[in-house]
This record gives structure tokens, C-alpha cells and sequence, in this order.
């Protein structure tokens, strides 16, 4: 079957409108799945509450709006070491980032393997890489490929900041590794 010049034209721009209502959808989704970590998050540190109380907690919660907005970002998930399950560092997100903020016992230098090797290569240079590809393609925008920070004492690591993971599963993985690779590193100081 043989189209005409002006089918094929009208069929090319169907297909470009789908594209471009699938991409809208997509951030829409991933946008979605931020709020619902975020509500994770409060339900995790908020407790069943009696509801006799849930009229003045209702009150306060409007006149204070932006203690409510610190309070989840003071929220935080532990990584707790494999071996004894001690707290090692803790995990903060926001719909923009992860901060895994070290505790202030630990002293683990940015040298130390498999930090570099695994962590940031091999984990976060993976995601990124994916990123990159999906902003050649259009799909996101250059603004959102996933970056890191790593904030310093000296060669110590204070603090590890992933900015634009964009989605769930990732602020998963980054935890999990996160924990793996530190105690990881733990093991390897204390050889």
C-alpha cells in the first residue's frame, strides 16, 4: 500500500505528538513518584495520632506551614553498617536530591576504596551516563542529568550530595550502595 506525500507527512507529526505526550506524562509520573517519597517520609516519622487530637494538629499545622517543610527534610534514613548494623551515616531526600551526611565518629577518606572505583564510577557514572543519552534524545533536559558533590574535611568525606536522581528506584540503589560501599571502606581502614 502506497501513502501519498501528505499522509506520510500527517502520519510523521501523529507520531511526533505522541512522542511528545508520552515525554509529558513521563515527568508527570516521575514527579508523582518525588511526592510520594516525600509522603513516605512524614508518614515515617509522623505516629498514629487520637482523634481528638487531629482538630488542634490540623491548626497548628497551617499556621506553622514552614516548620512542617523542615521538618521533612530533617527526616532522615539510616545506613547502618552490615556487619553490626551501627549507623554509619544518614540519608536525606528531597524531590531534588539525596544528601548522605556521614556521622561525625567516621573518618573515611575520598582514596579510600571502593568509593571512587564503585560508588561514584561505577553506580552514579552509570545513572549518568543513561541521563546523558536520554538528553541527546530529549527526553530530559541537560539541567536534569544526575551530579554529585562531596563536601570535605580535609580528604575526609562529610557528606555526599546527589542532585537530580529523578527517580524512586534510584534514591533506592543510592542508599543501598551508599551503605555497601562505606562499610566497605570501614573494612578497608581497619585492615
Amino acid at each position: 500500500m502506497k501513502f501519498s506525500e501528505e499522509q506520510v507527512k500527517d502520519i510523521v507529526t501523529l507520531k511526533e505528538s505522541l512522542i511528545e505526550q508520552i515525554d509529558k506524562h513521563q515527568e508527570s509520573i516521575e514527579m508523582l513518584e518525588k511526592n510520594i517519597i516525600i509522603l513516605d517520609l512524614f508518614l515515617k516519622d509522623s505516629s498514629f495520632t487520637k482523634a481528638s487530637q487531629l482538630g488542634t494538629t490540623k491548626k497548628a499545622e497551617i499556621q506553622n506551614k514552614p516548620d512542617t517543610t523542615k521538618k521533612l527534610v530533617e527526616n532522615s534514613i539510616p545506613i547502618k553498617r552490615v556487619s553490626d548494623g551501627k549507623v554509619i551515616a544518614n540519608a536525606y531526600v528531597t524531590p531534588e536530591q539525596v544528601s548522605i551526611v556521614l556521622g561525625d565518629e567516621i573518618e573515611i577518606s575520598v582514596d579510600t576504596p571502593p568509593f571512587k572505583s564503585f560508588f561514584l564510577d561505577r553506580i552514579i557514572g552509570e545513572m549518568k551516563k543513561k541521563d546523558i543519552a536520554e538528553a541527546e534524545n530529549g527526553k530530559i533536559q541537560k539541567e536534569s542529568i544526575i551530579d554529585y558533590i562531596i563536601n570535605k574535611n580535609g580528604s575526609d568525606i562529610r557528606e555526599i550530595i546527589i542532585k537530580n536522581y529523578r527517580q524512586k528506584e534510584r534514591v533506592n540503589e543510592l542508599i543501598n550502595t551508599a551503605g555497601w560501599s562505606l562499610t566497605r571502606m570501614l573494612e578497608n581502614i581497619n585492615k
